[in-house]
């Protein structure tokens, strides 16, 4: 587990998540009302495991943010909705909802009663499987303006080679 003297920000990392992870096969569980993609349940299944490690079951008290962080973004529902644009071919309405990386914030902060802000970011560079400096700086504004009391930060990345995670539940460090 990271320590807070390992975050430049200063954060308290309360809680850390990867896909993949040992013990942690295959894809992760399918995610309903999303179809075409696993790059959605990917985010909720990294955040469930974060916010697991600290809360135990939802909801999950006080304030938390959520903060989306991919340079990638859902490739594989924008190759769908890009094959259903063929001449002949239907989009179906659920490729359209989940194109905005929003919807998978509000699903998780449904389902764990999460009150913060819900921001989703293209960091400038990315590494697979960590969580970008961006995502840290914008979490430490989140929390320098009162706007929450922690920040889950879920950083998605898919590539040739894999999808990959991490999640971290950030907050301000004590005083």
């Amino acid at each position: 587990m990271t320590t807070p003297a390992d975050d430049p920000h200063g954060l308290r990392v309360l809680a850390e998540a990867r896909r993949p992870a040992p013990g942690l096969d295959g894809p992760p569980p399918p995610l309903p009302g999303f179809a075409a993609s696993g790059f959605n349940p990917l985010v909720a299944d990294t955040a469930e495991r974060c916010l697991r490690a600290v809360h135990g079951e939802p909801p999950a008290p006080g304030r938390t943010a959520l903060l989306l962080a991919s340079a990638s973004g859902d490739l594989d529902t924008a190759r769908a909705i890009e094959q259903s644009t063929e001449p002949g071919r239907r989009t179906g309405p659920l490729l359209f909802f989940q194109s905005n990386p929003n919807a998978v914030l509000g699903h998780i902060s449904a389902r764990w009663g999460l009150t913060g802000p819900v921001v989703a970011i293209c960091p400038a560079e990315a590494e697979p499987g960590r969580v970008p400096a961006e995502a840290y700086e914008l979490a430490a504004l989140l929390l320098a303006d009162g706007d929450a009391d922690r920040v889950l930060v879920v950083a998605v990345e898919q590539t040739p080679d894999g999808d990959r995670a991490a999640a971290v539940l950030l907050s301000a460090p004590p005083t």
